[in-house]
């Protein structure tokens, strides 16, 4: 129990971190400044997530809940998918600003209801403590 709790930790921090480093990365995009060409900034970011996506296996063996099993983390893994899209076109690919600032607010929207499924173990995660 209390190396679930050790791994369910660091996978809250790691993800905490995510967020964090996504909209300071956001906000530079859209201030045009050139903090976003520092080596870290392109580094640390991929290093935290991939700490995240270890901690994430872990934690799912862990507890033994598995995507296509278990619908709260099967729309989980979805939505994770549908983050790194957002995430990935508000801040290389979009071809206009306002394409990358919308995709950021999307992107920043998707991690929220990821969390909220997190905590609240229901596919629609925030939206099931409404009815």
């Amino acid at each position: 129990m209390e190396s679930v709790l050790v791994v369910k930790s660091i996978h809250v921090l790691t993800a905490s971190i995510t967020i964090l480093l996504f909209i300071l990365r956001y906000s530079w995009m859209i201030l045009e400044s050139d903090l976003l060409q520092k080596k870290w900034v392109k580094v640390v970011p991929h290093i935290n997530d991939t700490l995240l996506l270890i901690c994430a296996i872990l934690l799912s063996i862990q507890i033994e809940q598995y995507p296509f099993i278990h619908p709260w983390l099967s729309v989980k893994v979805a939505m994770l998918l549908l983050y790194i899209f957002s995430g990935v076109i508000a801040l290389r690919q979009g071809g206009s600003k306002r394409v990358r600032v919308s995709a950021g607010l999307f992107a920043i929207v998707v991690f929220s209801l990821i969390a909220s499924i997190a905590v609240t173990k229901s596919p629609i995660g925030i939206f099931s403590l409404l009815g």
